[in-house]
């Protein structure tokens, strides 16, 4: 961001000690590094609305695009009702269920109870 070179940054170290003193430069260092902290955040948040607006510009040309290509295809291929009809099946109503039963299958009083067979040893 800043071309600040370690031998000048110690030389801005060694003016403030010198000028703010020993005492407060802790105070003034808290000082400079919320103001420095505060500037990003503004950057960081104007950046990020300029990305937002591009995003949103960009998503609009993509979304007029497929819009056109849409309506190109839409007039190459129109749709055509009586085929859309033909291909349908009606249903009609619920299926029949049967009112009676096959003679396979009986009653559970209908069947004759035998006694049980003993089993053998």
């Amino acid at each position: 961001m800043f071309d600040v070179a370690p031998t000048e940054l110690l030389l801005v170290a060694i003016v403030a000690l010198l000028v703010i003193g020993p005492k407060d430069l802790p105070r003034a260092m808290r000082f400079v590094g919320q103001w420095v902290a505060r500037a990003r955040g503004v950057a960081r948040h104007f950046r990020s609305g300029i990305d937002e607006m591009i995003r949103q510009a960009e998503l609009e040309e993509m979304e007029k695009k497929w819009a056109a290509e849409n309506e190109r295809i839409m007039r190459e291929h129109p749709a055509q009702p009586e085929m859309i009809e033909g291909e349908m099946i009606p249903l009609g109503g619920p299926p029949e269920v049967p009112t009676t039963t096959d003679a396979s299958v009986a009653a559970p009083n209908d069947i004759e109870a035998e006694p049980a067979k003993t089993p053998l040893p």
